[in-house]
């Protein structure tokens, strides 16, 4: 037996064991907390811009072509691709209403669970608008201004905001947006949420 073994003390043995041990224990809870509160992920998931849920006005919405009253709780129970625009729809304006169309024609058989909707921002007469982008759009004219508080940016015509099945403004997409980027956005909604079905 080698002399070393027989001069080392078990106390420093024994010592030794007990730290690797706490560090072993103690290792995760630090490292934990460091992915918790010290590193942020550079990247995100989503394309839209995320805006805190702000629920839609009671009212204040007319159906266009017609005098009666549009209410909030039309919104309910359906996701919603929301345009908010001029009634003499620019070219950004048939640009916007051709995506909100693609973007639910690519979801599937989920696509029965999203709205498309045009809101008018102005009393100006209504456009002509093509067919097929127009096929199965609702359209109301904003009467109170508290819709405009409630989608930031709606002024410019230039955004599409999608309001969740609870009747919130959740998600606001960037102008011009890219419409195969919105589309894994909703697939991936659509897909994690029970909401609309």
């Amino acid at each position: 037996m080698p002399s070393s073994a027989l001069t080392d003390p078990p106390a420093a043995h024994a010592r030794r064991t007990l730290l690797l041990l706490a560090l072993v224990c103690v290792l995760p809870v630090l490292a934990s907390y460091a992915a918790f509160y010290v590193w942020q992920p550079a990247g995100r998931m989503n394309y839209g811009e995320l805006i805190p849920p702000t629920p839609i006005p009671a009212t204040g919405l007319q159906a266009v072509g017609s005098l009666s009253p549009w209410s909030g709780a039309r919104f309910q129970g359906r996701w919603s691709l929301v345009y908010a625009g001029s009634a003499t729809c620019d070219a950004t304006c048939r640009s916007a209403l051709h995506i909100l169309r693609q973007v639910r024609l690519a979801q599937g058989k989920e696509m029965t669970r999203v709205e498309r909707v045009w809101l008018v921002t102005d009393q100006a007469p209504l456009a002509e608008i093509a067919h097929q982008d127009a096929e199965g759009l609702a359209i109301a004219r904003i009467a109170d201004p508290a819709w405009f508080a409630t989608l930031p940016g709606a002024e410019s015509g230039a955004h599409i905001y999608l309001i969740d099945p609870l009747g919130n403004v959740m998600m606001r997409f960037p102008p011009a947006a890219d419409p195969q980027r919105m589309i894994k956005d909703l697939q991936r909604l659509l897909k994690y949420s029970a909401l609309g079905r």
